[in-house]
């Protein structure tokens, strides 16, 4: 009977034209839908557009990958959606975790599940496998980890006006930061400076001998290696980086990534607010989503739009989009209550992190679409000719939903 009544309460809400929801479906399965192009949905589309010459999925295909520095596609906001959801939530847990112990007994319960998430992404990224010196400090999860116990603390500490003003100083103090702080004229990034390094081989130089003998300086340059950013990580970020000499997840750019939580934790204050209608909740989101687009568009011509320093457009961009779809699936899913439609997302977004660590855990080197290789490679890949691949990308798909219906149906929710 117990495992019948929580089931129920996965997307329970209010009455829509009463009262604010107390949980929502519609971020379960937007949390989901933004999780499955991460563990199986980009491997098929992929897979379907190397099978043939198709306008639509070659369209698709180019959106399911990262631009190589400035700009924006699709793949672009999977991340900061991530951690914009991860914010909403943090309004609802925390609210519920005041008000039954206490702020302090809330904070301490962030600062818990911040060293736990952090330490987990440092497993996850390897560990000490490969020695101490290359340990990834900083990587998706720890980013996820720091953002999400920041914001959580802001929240639980400071008036809703002073977050707003958080919010603001944060993106103009680190568009600030990386456009007047002067660095070395050297770009710290792994071609250039390999091939330098190759030229000076005979007077076994490393990098950082280069990096100390370049005197020029400059500021206001926003190049790969070529930023406050990357050289901060250069020189203080230990272990291994990602990029060789600075890291995409790197110091200086996890702050400006709290102000993607703080944007989830607005969403959820209009969500909560008891006074608006649902309409006017949803329409508020995406005026604020529209209204993010554009000043992130127009502060591109200043400061690009570049997810691996995480500028403040940037925020700015992937926040107006991630308020928008916030929006569209608040309408659909619990306004308008069509919900058949997305019950495999929710069944994914009710144990995202679970399923996104399974997918490494259960098979390191390709995830669930090595499992299906298991399961539908071979001759029955070969039986599809120019589709085996795709047919091995769903099977992969197939074993996602599996394992995420299965933890759903016996209401098994993992809370990291």
């Amino acid at each position: 009977m117990e495992k019948r009544v929580e089931r129920k309460r996965i997307g329970m809400v209010e009455d829509p034209d009463t009262a604010a929801p107390k949980r929502l479906m519609s971020l379960d399965a937007l949390r989901g839908f933004d999780m499955f192009w991460i563990v199986g949905g980009g491997a098929v589309i992929s897979a379907l557009s190397s099978a043939g010459d198709n306008a639509l999925l070659n369209w698709l295909r180019t959106q399911l990958t990262h631009v190589d520095w400035d700009g924006f596609r699709f793949y672009d906001l999977i991340f900061p959606l991530f951690i914009f959801i991860s914010g909403v939530s943090t309004v609802f847990s925390l609210s519920k975790a005041r008000e039954t112990g206490g702020t302090r007994a809330a904070a301490k319960r962030v600062l818990w599940r911040t060293l736990f998430l952090f330490l987990l992404g440092v497993i996850y990224s390897g560990g000490i496998s490969r020695g101490w010196d290359d340990i990834r400090w900083m990587g998706v999860l720890q980013r996820i980890a720091l953002a999400y116990g920041a914001a959580g603390l802001l929240y639980l500490f400071l008036s809703s006006r002073a977050l707003v003003g958080v919010w603001i100083g944060i993106l103009l103090g680190y568009w600030a930061l990386m456009a007047w702080v002067p660095i070395r004229d050297i770009a710290l990034d792994a071609e250039p400076m390999q091939q330098r390094l190759e030229a000076e081989a005979e007077a076994n130089t490393d990098a950082m001998t280069l990096y100390q003998g370049t005197t020029g300086r400059i500021r206001g340059v926003y190049d790969p290696g070529r930023n406050v950013a990357n050289h901060l990580d250069f020189k203080f970020l230990p272990g291994k980086k990602w990029d060789v000499y600075w890291d995409p997840e790197g110091l200086l750019s996890t702050i400006p990534a709290v102000a993607t939580a703080l944007l989830g934790i607005f969403a959820a204050g209009i969500l909560r607010h008891e006074d608006w209608s649902p309409h006017t909740r949803m329409g508020l989101m995406a005026l604020f989503g529209f209204g993010c687009l554009v000043l992130g568009s127009i502060w591109d011509f200043k400061f690009p739009v570049i997810k691996k320093v995480w500028t403040s457009s940037y925020v700015l961009v992937a926040g107006g989009y991630s308020l928008l779809f916030l929006s569209a699936f608040y309408y659909v899913v619990d306004i308008r209550r069509l919900r058949r439609w997305c019950m495999p997302f929710v069944w994914i977004g009710t144990n995202a992190l679970t399923v996104y660590l399974a997918a490494n855990i259960l098979n390191p080197s390709g995830g669930f679409r090595a499992i299906g290789a298991r399961l539908v490679g071979g001759p029955v890949k070969d039986m599809f000719g120019a589709h085996g691949n795709a047919v091995v990308a769903l099977g992969g798909l197939m074993v996602m939903f599996w394992l995420a219906r299965f933890l759903y149906k016996r209401s098994i929710f993992i809370r990291i």
